[in-house]
């Protein structure tokens, strides 16, 4: 059966990866599914990458976004990576996954296309390679949500319903993704790498990562080195933005941290409400390994792990390649500290340095989690006090946190103004709130789109108050909470 299609969207497919051993992958076609229909097509990231299916007929558009119909140009394979997941090594590879191709935009970007739910491949391990329509618009919202709040994420072009039911617990309609990412390179690919003792081939892993994502190491005499560097630095940059709007990922396994710094795989991953560091909402996280407050500390340790994978080309001898590496590494704590500090100041409107501003944060994240409070609120409501916004529980302005902020604002030689422009700039007033997600899903997965479309649409301006009354402002009621979320596969 052919299944090419040449009234595609203008696709421009060139897939780079290829270009590695065939070992990183197994060329595989996404498996045909019964009966699709579009369920939502994000228009704005079709424009973005310079696409259209305007031309295309619906069932066509359909066809094409569950996998059925492919560019004609399309090389589909999937993934071979490992990962360390809950703290234990395993070799892995893309289960569900077909990587679609590397779009290249207008503007010459370059775009992993990647179906989601596609289908089982070489790397299944007995999985059906499926995916239910649930967990898929989860992660279309909660990705376009975080893009909105200028996170780096991976995106979501669509979410196409198969036609079919696929087992978990209960049956479920199936469902296929189309993920859209600066690429899929993951610490796990240099640890799948490094797995099977080749060193040419994590040279050239990591000659490929730095042409793609880190195009400044190229000339640098030791690129190994200088690859970790801004690596490191990438990924502090990205927990530290995880952390100023309260979102926890879930499962910060070494497979899903990403090469390119994005924020990657929507599982189980949440946004925090009453403020505790250890706050986790995964269901797989007994032991709370992946809570709010440990994200910095795990970052560092997949940091660590794939600097393992470097040291061979760090420096031939092992124990000078140790050193550079751990020296490195060892700088960790001190710049996600002055990040996250700095990040701090901004939420709060402190608009210079006072040796004293640690202590302050730390007073109000203290009174946050003996009363209780919202965190997205909390800030909110410091943000615009002349606004009539829901209670974050308690009040913050009726907290002994509250004068010695007021006090330190009047020091700043900028006045008000500029602290609160600042301020609004860093805290979000709407958030992809869990109970609202919930409620959105279910009455999806019922064919009533409407919720979801709504909040896809508030959640695109998430620092603008349009209306007071807006539900999507207030906190959760107990008994609204969502305890736990699920991975989905």
């Amino acid at each position: 059966m052919d299944r090419s299609i040449m009234m595609s969207p203008r696709f421009q497919l060139d897939t780079s990866y290829l270009r590695l051993p065939s070992a990183f992958y197994h060329q595989a076609l996404p498996s045909p599914v019964t009966n699709p229909s579009l369920v939502v097509l994000n228009h704005a990231l079709a424009n973005r990458l310079g696409v259209s299916f305007e031309e295309m007929p619906a069932d066509k558009i359909a066809q094409l976004l569950a996998g059925n119909l492919l560019p004609e140009e399309a090389t589909p394979l999937a993934m071979a990576y490992a990962g360390h997941q809950f703290g234990h090594f395993t070799l892995l590879g893309d289960g569900r996954a077909h990587l679609l191709g590397e779009h290249v935009a207008p503007d010459g970007s370059r775009w992993d296309l990647q179906y989601k739910g596609s289908g089982p491949t070489p790397f299944s391990r007995r999985g059906d390679g499926r995916a239910a329509l649930g967990p898929m618009l989860r992660e279309y919202l909660i990705s376009e949500a975080m893009h909105a709040l200028g996170i780096p994420s991976t995106r979501s072009l669509s979410v196409v319903e198969t036609g079919a039911t696929i087992q978990r617990e209960t049956s479920l309609k199936g469902a296929v993704l189309l993920r859209v990412a600066a690429s899929h390179l993951r610490v796990g690919t240099f640890q799948w790498a490094a797995a099977q003792n080749k060193l040419e081939w994590i040279r050239e892993l990591m000659d490929y990562t730095i042409q793609r994502h880190y195009p400044e190491c190229q000339d640098d005499p030791n690129p190994a080195r200088r690859l970790l560097e801004h690596f490191m630095q990438r990924q502090i940059d990205l927990i530290v933005e995880w952390m100023r709007v309260g979102f926890i990922h879930g499962v910060m396994n070494t497979d899903n941290m990403a090469l390119s710094g994005e924020t990657i795989d929507y599982g189980p991953c949440a946004f925090l409400e009453d403020y505790h560091p250890e706050t986790v909402f995964s269901s797989i996280d007994r032991g709370g390994r992946y809570a709010f407050g440990n994200q910095p500390k795990i970052a560092w340790w997949n940091i660590a792990r794939f600097a393992e994978t470097l040291l061979p080309l760090i420096h031939e001898e092992s124990s000078k390649a140790i050193e550079v590496a751990e020296e490195i590494i060892g700088s960790f704590t001190f710049r996600y500290d002055q990040a996250w500090l700095s990040m701090m100041r901004r939420k709060l409107g402190l608009m210079e340095e006072d040796s004293e501003d640690l202590t302050l944060i730390q007073s109000l994240l203290e009174w946050m989690q003996q009363s209780r409070a919202d965190y997205t609120m909390t800030f909110a409501r410091i943000t615009y006090p002349e606004a009539a916004l829901p209670e974050a529980t308690s009040e913050v302005s009726q907290s002994p946190w509250f004068d010695p902020w007021k006090a330190r604002l009047l020091d700043q030689p900028q006045d008000w103004e500029a602290s609160k422009a600042m301020m609004e700039s860093a805290n979000p007033v709407l958030i992809p709130r869990n109970h609202l997600v919930e409620q959105a899903l279910q009455a999806a997965e019922s064919g009533e789109m409407g919720p979801f479309e709504n909040l896809c649409q508030k959640l695109r301006s998430p620092y603008t108050i349009d209306d007071l009354s807006d539900p999507c402002l207030r906190p959760a009621l107990d008994q609204e909470r969502v305890r736990h979320t699920f991975c989905g596969t």
